[in-house]
């Protein structure tokens, strides 16, 4: 049998995880954990202090303790018969290198369920490993036994009587064996020059090779656009998402190599979940950016449209659907660094009830702002009158209706409120009415009175921006002042400073006219009552 090859051990490992994540990763399930002094006896509902409760946690524990020259700990994840036990030392090493230099799978393929895999046609109390040795796969099984503190997973005594014959297909790793011997004999960290190389090109290779990939893409996809606008939207999304897709194509390739590098299986472990963690954040960043992307150009479709409710909608959709990626990037997160999926789902579960008991507010806000939305009652920009207050609506966000008034100050009304309260749109209305009482002074003749009817009213149903149909003006009264006329058209238009200034035009021309008629318009006249003597005075006073 081959002697026993140096390999990276986890303290050496660690110098891999700060070059490339700068975090602490969870331990491992399968971490050699001592009990305390004076533990009561295990119960049915303890976890075992060694993680033998999964298989995952059984290799991982079991390779741990012999890179530490723990055989005493190694041999309790051991399913030793008499005979073996004496050579206990020489099986642990042997199994241990064979672990860390054939299991070639992605370490997701180690189960972490106390069940084991259960559709892998062995019976429910077997679980296998399969290595990928120079003269074939052979498989490395546990045995499920029954303990105080549950189903322990063991590695069997069959696979134990193999491990002998299994050690002399050993070799030197593909590293050591490619790499000029001067790199392989130098070290840093414990760690050869060579490893260290390798290690570096599993990361750097792949990220300049997807970024190449990635410009070279980018460079044709231009090439075939030959409008300068279409190209706009391209850049933009290229922009924000290129760099990292480049950065997930790499890591997933790492993740990849790792079976490949020079690496013991509990290191690879728990590298491959820090790994996985920086995987599962650049993925969430790049989901959150590429909603925002899509739903910004949603948003653009529907405002050429005219779909304002729909864009505002969307808007709130877009804020539901990325505290969801949130939620579920932390679920992952939390399940990564070693909390039961169950734990974090029930966790977030009573959180969500007491979220919901403590801000009922909020949900009602909540709704109030989809309701209002999904009825088409606002959208961001329409001009509205909320009680006595007018002004634009300016954003809608989960809990709130914020109002931009007409002294230019910012409103926030909660929607839960909005919801319920009374809202005049103006920005719906296709056209906006002249509301009005014209005063002709007294001493204007009939026929003068006809005249001034007559060409007002010529002039409102002949004027482009006016709607004539509906276009009215009549002799409505005799004030107390002066003779009434009732003005009432619509102006065939949606903007208001676009009314105001029709109906500043149509004002001047009616006042031409009365003036060309030899007529003016009454000036009010103020009534101030005196008292002198115990006898009422009356004098009239023109105002000026």
């Amino acid at each position: 049998m081959h002697s026993e090859r140096k390999r990276i051990t986890p303290t050496q490992a660690a110098f891999f995880l700060a070059a490339l994540l700068f975090c602490t990763p969870a331990p491992a399930h399968g971490q050699i954990a001592k009990p305390p002094p004076q533990q009561a006896a295990p119960t049915q509902t303890e976890v075992d202090p060694l993680g033998r409760n999964t298989p995952r946690g059984t290799i991982s524990g079991f390779t741990s303790a012999v890179h530490r020259e723990d055989f005493v700990a190694a041999a309790a994840f051991m399913q030793l018969t008499a005979r073996q036990r004496p050579n206990v030392d020489t099986l642990a090493r042997t199994l241990t290198s064979l672990l860390d230099e054939y299991f070639t799978r992605p370490v997701g393929a180690l189960s972490g369920s106390p069940a084991g895999i259960t559709t892998d046609g062995l019976p429910l109390d077997r679980e296998r490993i399969t290595l990928s040795l120079p003269s074939g796969p052979v498989d490395v099984v546990l045995q499920r036994v029954e303990s105080p503190q549950g189903g322990l997973w063991l590695i069997s005594s069959e696979t134990l009587t193999k491990v002998p014959g299994w050690g002399r297909t050993l070799e030197a790793s593909w590293i050591d064996r490619s790499m000029p011997e001067s790199l392989v004999t130098r070290t840093f960290a414990g760690v050869s020059w060579a490893e260290w190389i390798v290690w570096a090109l599993s990361i750097v290779g792949p990220f300049l090779l997807f970024s190449l990939i990635s410009v070279v893409a980018l460079a044709l996809t231009r090439r075939t656009i030959h409008d300068p606008a279409r190209r706009v939207p391209l850049d933009a999304w290229s922009a924000r998402l290129r760099r990292l897709i480049v950065a997930v194509m790499a890591v997933v390739t790492h993740l990849a190599l790792l079976p490949w590098l020079s690496i013991t299986l509990h290191s690879r472990l728990v590298y491959g979940r820090c790994v996985l963690v920086v995987l599962v954040m650049l993925l969430a960043v790049f989901i959150w950016r590429l909603m925002g992307l899509s739903f910004a150009q949603a948003r653009d479709v529907a405002q050429r449209r005219g779909k304002a409710g729909t864009q505002s909608l969307m808007l709130v959709g877009e804020r539901l659907l990325k505290v969801l990626l949130v939620l579920v990037s932390i679920v992952i997160l939390l399940t990564l660094a070693g909390v039961p999926t169950t734990t974090a789902l029930a966790g977030v579960g009573i959180g969500g009830v007491a979220i919901a008991l403590g801000a009922q507010k909020s949900v009602e806000n909540l709704l109030g702002a989809i309701f209002l939305l999904t009825d088409h009652a606002i959208a961001i920009g329409d001009f509205c009158r909320v009680g006595d207050r007018v002004g634009w609506i300016e954003d809608i966000t989960l809990r709130s209706v914020r109002l931009r008034t007409l002294d230019q100050t910012l409103l926030s009304i909660p929607a839960g409120v909005l919801s319920q309260a009374n809202v005049e749109n103006f920005t719906t209305r296709n056209k906006i009415p002249i509301q009005s009482t014209l005063g002709v002074r007294y001493g204007t003749t009939a026929q003068q009175l006809r005249a001034i009817v007559d060409q007002i009213h010529a002039l409102i149903v002949a004027h482009p921006d006016l709607d004539g149909s509906d276009a009215r003006i009549r002799v409505a009264s005799f004030g107390d002042h002066a003779i009434e006329l009732e003005l009432f058209v619509y102006v065939k238009t949606a903007d208001y400073a676009r009314f105001v200034a029709v109906r500043e035009d149509v004002l001047l021309a009616i006042a031409e006219i009365v003036e060309s008629e030899g007529s003016a318009f009454a000036r009010p006249t103020d009534f101030l009552y005196l008292r002198q003597d115990a006898s009422e005075t009356r004098t009239v006073i023109p105002s000026s």
